[in-house]
């Protein structure tokens, strides 16, 4: 049986980072998947992907289901030239962007980054199924 998935090329600019988060919020609904860290993981990286677009390009969001239940998240741009880069650490100048990436390491129990095919980068994010509660 194929695991259930979505994918959606969306249109930038702000606009695009929206339809993505409706896209999501409508796919996770169908599968039963709590919306609850996986909107936020979405809205991030949607919005880097908004930020950091080449002019005219859009990003693609993927959305997996495993079999085990596991939620992926990915969206695909155009800037393989630049990696994302975190928020500041202990003892740097606090940036005014990055921060979004902190939220996802946090929230996710997986994430990174894979390159390629050239000129594209795609930034990733896992959530394992919360544990069931005991009888």
């Amino acid at each position: 049986m194929a695991c259930p998935r979505a994918c959606g090329r969306r249109t930038p600019p702000v606009r695009g980072a929206r339809l993505a988060r409706l896209l999501a919020a409508e796919r996770l609904r169908e599968w039963e998947v709590p919306d609850d860290p996986a909107l936020l993981i979405v809205a991030e990286l949607a919005a880097n992907a908004v930020h950091e677009r080449v002019p005219g390009r859009s990003f693609r969001l993927t959305l997996a289901l495993t079999g085990s239940g596991t939620l992926c998240v990915e969206v695909t741009d155009t800037r393989g030239d630049r990696t994302p880069v975190r928020g500041h650490l202990a003892g740097e100048v606090p940036g005014e962007s990055g921060y979004g990436l902190l939220l996802v390491e946090e929230l996710a129990d997986r994430c990174g980054v894979r390159h390629g095919p050239v000129p594209c980068k795609t930034v990733w994010a896992e959530l394992d199924p919360a544990p069931v509660d005991g009888p």
